[in-house]
């Protein structure tokens, strides 16, 4: 297909995740340099932006404000690439997209499946994963600085939490707190939860191969996992992928009038 000359941004992106970042990479190539608006809600103090976007950081006031801004900036695409749990911006994005007339796309990566040798706690949500932890525990917590707060009820439990950057306030004394991103290898992931006593992985089915290391590890060590499932989705047009995105998007949309 042969490069389109850019233009003003047209599509307006919203990231947060490493496929949000391979896809901008993906729709420069097909668009050109400044067709997309790249938009990150700001709970990362040094997020990885990818190149040739124009980049937006913060809120927009909920679904109205998104659809105003949709309308003021002439977009004609939104394609909500945000985390498969960050179910308020799905709905946000999708009922603004309604009010704006403007065409969404859900990146919507596949939820995780057990395996042979995985054993899995099926839970639906911090709570019940924080209950689902026996007496004693020795969870490794990779759930994000925000998701944090219900497992600081349980005085007994000893705690590995993983993040990028560190919390405010800081956590509890008797909590271990490692600064790093995943690992994307299994190996790294297995000997991070054998150095620190880990009896139980907890984590969000979030899907996708940048952080399934973990899982993977925690199966080649015989640990437990307590897996907390996905929200329900929001209706709409969705992909499963980047390339089933890009396949969509044949053409450049179509300019506002």
């Amino acid at each position: 297909m042969s490069e389109l000359p850019a233009l003003d941004p047209s599509i307006l992106l919203l990231g947060g995740t490493a496929d949000a970042n391979r896809l901008a990479e993906a729709l420069v190539e097909r668009f050109g340099p400044g067709s997309i608006i790249f938009s990150l809600a700001g709970r990362t103090e040094t997020p990885r932006m990818p190149a040739d976007v124009e980049i937006r950081v913060g809120g927009f006031g909920g679904a109205s404000g998104l659809a105003a801004f949709l309308i003021e900036h002439r977009i004609d695409l939104l394609i909500d690439a945000t985390h498969p749990f960050a179910a308020g911006i799905a709905r946000n994005a999708a009922k603004a997209a309604d009010e704006a007339g403007v065409r969404r796309v859900k990146l919507m990566r596949p939820p995780w499946t057990a395996k042979a040798g995985d054993d899995w706690r099926q839970v639906s949500c911090l709570a019940e994963a924080r209950d689902a932890l026996p007496p004693g525990a020795r969870p490794f917590l990779a759930l994000g600085r925000q998701h944090l707060s219900p497992f600081m009820k349980r005085q007994d439990l000893r705690p590995l939490a993983r993040m990028i950057e560190r919390p405010d306030p800081p956590l509890p004394d008797h909590w271990t707190l490692v600064l790093t991103r995943p690992s994307p290898e299994w190996p790294d992931e297995a000997e991070l939860m054998e150095r620190h006593g880990v009896t139980y992985l907890v984590s969000r089915n979030s899907g996708g191969t940048a952080s399934y290391a973990k899982i993977e590890a925690a199966r080649r060590l015989g640990l437990p996992v307590v897996m907390i499932e996905r929200p329900s989705s929001v209706p709409g047009e969705t992909a499963t992928n980047i390339e089933e995105v890009m396949a969509r998007l044949e053409t450049r949309p179509a300019a506002r009038t």
